[in-house]
């Protein structure tokens, strides 16, 4: 299925359509109280500082939020439960990973299969800059982890897992669910010949905007893919997989790709899971922990400046709680003046 847009079912969506927005507009009347603000918001992640144990519960007094040294207004701290608790959750894999990765499609399935009632579900497949939808969003979490299948681990014309990511985004339909991505790629930008190999001063040649500068020749398209899925407020998870070919088989690139996918997965506040440079035996305490971010995470409201334009704007959110942090996106949009809340 090769849609234009990525849609929910009937059902997908009347399940979810109790989540959070009624919360946001109840604290939108507040915010719009205070002359001269608006109202920004962006889903965080509690996470414990020590171990695997979970992380002290948060209310909004016990946040402190900054963009650059500016301390910004928290007016809500939403947890992500109960009427709240509505995800769109997409699996997307490169079609140029080894067949290799067939061992662990059983880890995945059992994920999917794991999730929640509040969960929908989408699944895609990455090749020529683009991410072909073959499980629209659903709640039937059996269809959607039979759509899992072997990545096709051929090279296409258009190699860029970071353009198809883009892509996914774009098609994403506007939403004040929490929207994540479960990223599983190598990384390695094969379309614009970045990360290295063929050429001298750490690969890639001397074509358009290269430089001589190794880690310059990561993928020019990290920095745009990992903006647009901030302004999207889309959460990355990364997972690393080999890829085919001698870029697959080649330690520098496979640096280089992990280097983009982990920006990325760190700059939209989630994580990337990598071991190495050859496939992990069990995907399994990878999706451990993501479900553990999952299960603590809020929708962070708070009130800003408006702009002329809406733009991304540099956040850090901290807390006093013990053996607690806040891990989010790097920025939030913050609305324009012309927006509507």
């Amino acid at each position: 299925m090769n849609s234009a847009t990525l849609r929910m079912s009937t059902a997908a969506a009347l399940l979810l359509a109790i989540s959070f927005a009624p919360a946001v507009r109840a604290q939108d009347k507040d915010a719009d109280a205070a002359s001269g603000t608006a109202t920004a918001h962006v889903v965080v992640t509690a996470e414990a500082v020590r171990g695997d144990g979970a992380p002290g519960a948060l209310t909004a007094k016990d946040v402190q939020l900054k963009s650059g040294k500016t301390s910004l207004k928290v007016s809500g701290l939403i947890p992500a439960q109960g009427d709240n608790a509505g995800l769109q959750l997409f699996i997307a894999i490169d079609d140029t990973c080894t067949t290799d990765l067939g061992v662990l499609l059983s880890d995945i399935r059992s994920f999917v299969q794991a999730q929640p009632k509040t969960t929908v579900v989408g699944v895609g497949y990455m090749s020529n800059a683009q991410t072909r939808i073959v499980q629209n969003f659903t709640d039937d979490k059996d269809a959607a982890a039979k759509a899992i299948r072997l990545p096709l681990g051929q090279l296409s014309s258009m190699d860029s897992p970071y353009l198809s990511l883009q892509d996914l985004i774009k098609r994403w339909p506007v939403s004040k669910l929490r929207r994540e991505v479960i990223f599983i790629t190598d990384g390695i930008d094969r379309l614009r010949n970045f990360g290295g190999g063929g050429g001298s001063f750490g690969g890639g040649g001397f074509g358009p905007g290269r430089s001589v500068n190794s880690f310059a020749n990561m993928s020019p398209d990290v920095d745009s893919t990992s903006r647009a899925a901030q302004r999207s407020g889309v959460i990355v998870y990364s997972i690393y997989a080999q890829g085919v070919g001698s870029a697959g088989r080649s330690f520098w690139e496979a640096t280089v790709g992990q280097s983009g996918i982990s920006q990325i997965s760190d700059e939209t506040g989630g994580e990337s899971f990598i071991l190495g440079v050859q496939n992990v035996p069990s995907l399994q305490p990878y999706f451990n922990t993501i479900e553990r971010m999952l299960n603590n995470q809020y929708f962070l409201i708070f009130q800003v400046t408006p702009l002329k334009k809406a733009d991304l704007r540099p956040i850090k959110a901290t807390t006093e709680i013990s053996n607690t942090e806040i891990v989010s996106a790097k920025n939030a949009l913050f609305p324009g003046t012309g927006d509507k809340q």
